[in-house]
């Protein structure tokens, strides 16, 4: 039995595809590398350059490698060029998994994890917010993930697969070995920018608002380490694979911190000083979200490993600074 996971060269998808493997799952990556990197996939494990929405490419995929169970990353993630490019974000959330899910169906494919994401919600009700709440999404990036969440529910109904969506809250850090990590240039995570503003890469890292509701007037978000993240798929795999329910879950700790305590935080562990630039609210940013995750601690067998800032910040600047490493030795490698 194999694992499909798309979108296994990017950040989150890579650190799913080492979780599979130190667990002994047999796994196959597709990933057109538009802003995944192929060394990012451990070695031994296939991977098939090309579109998730491929649907005669994902058919053949499954067939050649016995696919049993898919992991859906691929897609695009960062809301504000959402607001610029909406039909971009409904092509490659929503179209590419309407693909991905016919040909998962014409295949005998019942078992889909798909990686959702808190913005479903928008600005919420209730704070810790619980995966009853309404959902009334912000940018169109939370529009995708939603209509994406609908047409699953309606294909597992009509033709019994069994799925798990997790909404993800704020995901950060790095593997704790400094293996893999966030590689993407201009990437637009909060901790991320932080990390290469502590080691220099940026000038200043800049918060959008802080007249908020807040008690500092920022953002207050619930940060998940991403190797957390990726022992949640592996136990929403198991959920499945024992006949457990379809069932859609917050992944968050619980907890939130401003913006502006994320910042001190970096400084903190890094112990370096950065300059911060203040600017105004951004269209689409949502103030607060905090996860209620009763439902996901009570259905799944999961317990958080690096549920603290600091241990994430700190795998966070770990994987920067041999990013930052990697790259002054290739320039010093370069003849001039």
């Amino acid at each position: 039995m194999t694992v499909l996971v798309t979108g296994g060269a990017g950040y989150i998808g890579c650190h799913m595809v080492y979780a599979l493997v130190e667990a002994g799952e047999r796994v196959v990556v597709i990933d057109d590398l538009s802003t995944g990197f192929a060394a990012a996939v451990p070695t031994g494990v296939p991977l098939v350059v090309g579109d998730a929405g491929d649907e005669v490419l994902v058919s053949r995929t499954i067939a050649e490698h016995g696919v049993e169970s898919v992991i859906h990353f691929a897609g695009s993630v960062v809301v504000p060029d959402s607001m610029r490019d909406p039909l971009g974000y409904y092509r490659n959330n929503t179209m590419t998994t309407r693909s991905l899910l016919n040909a998962a169906i014409k295949c005998g494919v019942d078992r889909f994890i798909f990686s959702s994401t808190a913005a479903v919600y928008g600005n919420p009700d209730q704070v810790p917010v619980p995966e009853s709440a309404p959902t009334r999404p912000l940018s169109p990036y939370g529009s995708s993930k939603l209509m994406t969440e609908i047409m699953l529910h309606d294909v597992a109904m009509a033709h019994g697969m069994n799925y798990v969506v997790l909404r993800y809250f704020n995901v950060a850090g790095a593997d704790p070995h400094a293996r893999i990590g966030l590689a993407t240039v201009g990437a637009t995570h909060l901790l991320k920018i932080a990390v290469e503003a502590a080691t220099g890469q940026r000038a200043k890292i800049d918060v959008y608002g802080t007249d908020y509701p807040t008690p500092d007037g920022s953002c207050i978000r619930d940060f998940i380490h991403v190797s957390d993240l990726a022992q949640a798929h592996c136990a929403a795999l198991s959920h499945l694979r024992d006949g457990g329910k379809s069932v859609t879950l917050n992944c968050g700790y619980g907890r939130g911190y401003s913006v502006l305590e994320t910042i001190e935080a970096v400084r903190s562990v890094s112990g370096r000083n950065f300059a911060v630039q203040y600017a105004a609210r951004r269209p689409g940013d949502i103030m607060t979200m905090v996860a209620d995750t009763r439902r996901i601690r009570s259905v799944l067998d999961w317990t958080p490993q690096y549920d603290d800032l600091a241990t994430i910040a700190t795998h966070a600047l770990a994987w920067e600074e041999k990013l930052s490493r990697e790259r002054l030795d290739v320039r010093h490698a370069v003849p001039a």
